[in-house]
């Protein structure tokens, strides 16, 4: 077999003849956690700038950076207080035009996080609307209620927030007396919208204008489902069989078709990707009709165990259901909200859940992990549609899970009363450089330490600057894989093609002769012949393919 070795001289662009976002690489930036550009432990603009160039090096096509606006914190910037605005400890949003700007001069265009269910419970609205009275407009604009029971002193119905306990936060009013209760999906401090209002819906499509005048390419959309609450607010009880009262109504996509209609309205391709945990493949496509949302997470290929017949199966439903609308798949191995997945393949249980207490502690394989990890990289990289790469997933990092109790800031490890030990150790500050901590992390002359100060020692091994350079490190095998697909007419979005396989194996093509075969079992496999090995995720043995290693090949002919 004819190995060819990737250079300098692959090609960084190809002729585009379908909109960017069909087959693009994306890479998540978590601002708090990604570059501190000032020397104050926290993560910035100025330190996101500053890491533009090695974003092009590593070749991916844009980045979403999660939320950057006024905020308390209360949960890590997705309680937004002032969604036109950059928080300070961020920047400035000349900062952040300059930002928008310089990715654009190099090639790389900006997704924003849009939070449209809740805001923070010092959003300027929502404090007019604790000190109004009840039934008033400034209450309209949110979710408030009597009680239940004598004096109110019931929720209005049997919601459970998602990160524990009542969905509704009960007020008290000028007097100190108990009054109405609010809605809140998530946190006490996130109020959810009221979008049967006419002036959320104007407020948002101006929030929207906002960005796209600033030169943003694109929105991803935070529980892009739960927009739209049933009628009545009914008690989630005896909703068997349909969606739940506070997700998935039929109202949610005009709302959507109205904001498909102004991006449509600007030029350059501006777009959207959804976050939907929605397990209906049917239900899920609904919202990537060709008037609304363009790009959806595929959530079900991050659940998936490590194993050959489930992942082809994902796969499949998968593409069956973006056909139904004409949209591409959108894969994707790890997020913020996640445990990163070289730990989810190091353990005995490969699956992933919310089930973060039930999961946490347990043996993890690193070394299998980071195997599978390498595969799994290039397995999606090689699959029809576009994809997301979460900071670190280049570097192969693992989640944190020994942080200290007195530093995890996660609202889900406070409201479980500390149960679920939450996502503080997916969002661990970035190493880049150097052998201690910050590992790089904080640039200038600051000696303040991370935000979030808990970066293992080990990731000495693991800082951009250490894997770089480096044959057959994690950030030397993404920037190889990203640079052939970006290079390869046949990868993106387009068709795919499964050959004939062992039960533990995935092979399949993609046009111009182009070829993925993953081995998923516990045994080599023998390599296909007449055919040219373009990348490989790890060692090959002569003519086999190891366990958990992926290839990319060019057939003959």
């Amino acid at each position: 077999m004819e190995e060819t070795t990737l250079t300098d001289q692959v090609a960084e662009q190809v002729t585009e003849t379908q909109p960017w976002w069909r087959g693009a690489a994306i890479f998540q930036v978590y601002p708090r956690s990604f570059m501190d550009g000032n020397g104050d432990g926290t993560g910035d603009v100025a330190g996101i700038r500053s890491r533009l160039p090695y974003l092009v090096e590593l070749g991916v096509d844009a980045l979403w950076i999660s939320p950057w606006y006024v905020s308390p914190l209360a949960d890590g910037g997705y309680d937004i207080a002032d969604y036109r605005d950059i928080d300070p400890a961020f920047g400035t949003l000349a900062e952040a035009e300059a930002l928008i700007a310089e990715g654009h001069e190099l090639g790389l265009r900006t997704i924003v996080d849009l939070v449209p269910n809740h805001c923070s419970d010092q959003h300027p609205w929502f404090r007019a609307a604790l000190a109004a009275a009840p039934g008033s407009a400034e209450r309209a604009l949110f979710h408030f209620s009597p009680g239940r029971g004598p004096g109110g002193d019931l929720p209005p119905n049997d919601w459970q927030a998602h990160f524990g306990g009542s969905a509704w936060q009960r007020t008290t009013d000028a007097e100190g007396r108990p009054g109405e209760w609010y809605l809140h999906m998530f946190a006490p401090e996130q109020p959810d919208w009221n979008w049967d209002n006419p002036a959320v819906r104007a407020e948002f499509e101006s929030i929207l204008r906002f960005w796209l005048d600033r030169g943003v390419d694109g929105f991803r959309i935070d529980v892009t489902d739960h927009l739209v609450k049933e009628q009545g607010l009914p008690h989630s009880a005896g909703h068997h069989g349909r969606p739940d009262p506070w997700r998935d109504q039929e109202g949610v996509h005009e709302i959507y078709r109205s904001w498909r209609a102004i991006t449509d309205s600007y030029p350059g391709e501006r777009m959207f990707v959804a976050e939907l945990w929605e397990n209906n493949p049917a239900r899920f496509a609904r919202y990537l009709r060709p008037d609304e949302l363009q790009t959806a997470f595929n959530f079900p290929l991050l659940k998936s165990g490590w194993d050959a017949a489930e992942l082809r199966g994902v796969i499949d439903d998968t593409l069956s259901a973006h056909a139904l609308v004409g949209a591409p798949p959108t894969w994707v191995l790890s997020n913020h909200d996640t445990t990163r997945h070289v730990t989810r393949y190091g353990r005995a249980d490969t699956t992933y859940d919310f089930d973060r207490a039930g999961r946490f502690g347990r043996p993890v394989d690193l070394d299998l992990g980071t195997r599978r990890a390498r595969a799994a990289a290039l397995l999606t990289f090689a699959l029809p549609g576009g994809v997301y790469v979460y900071q670190g997933d280049e570097l192969g990092l693992w989640e944190v899970e020994d942080i200290p109790d007195e530093l995890r800031q996660d609202p889900t490890w406070l409201r479980s009363g500390h149960v679920d030990r939450g996502r503080d150790g997916c969002r661990v500050p970035i190493p880049w450089s150097g052998t201690g901590r910050p590992f790089g992390f904080s640039a200038g002359d600051g000696d303040a330490p991370p935000w979030l100060d808990v970066q293992p020692a080990a990731w000495k091994e693991h800082t951009a600057a250490a894997e770089s350079g480096v044959a057959g490190s994690h950030l030397e095998l993404y920037r190889a894989g990203l640079r052939l697909r970006r290079a390869e007419p046949g990868l993106g979005d387009g068709p795919m093609a499964w050959l004939p396989s062992a039960p533990e194996v995935l092979d399949f093509t993609r046009p111009g002769g182009f070829r993925c075969v993953v081995n998923l079992g516990p045994t080599p496999v023998a390599l296909p012949g007449q055919v040219e090995l373009l990348l490989a995720s790890g060692p090959l043995d002569g003519e086999l393919l190891p366990t958990d290693t992926a290839v990319w090949l060019r057939q003959a002919g």
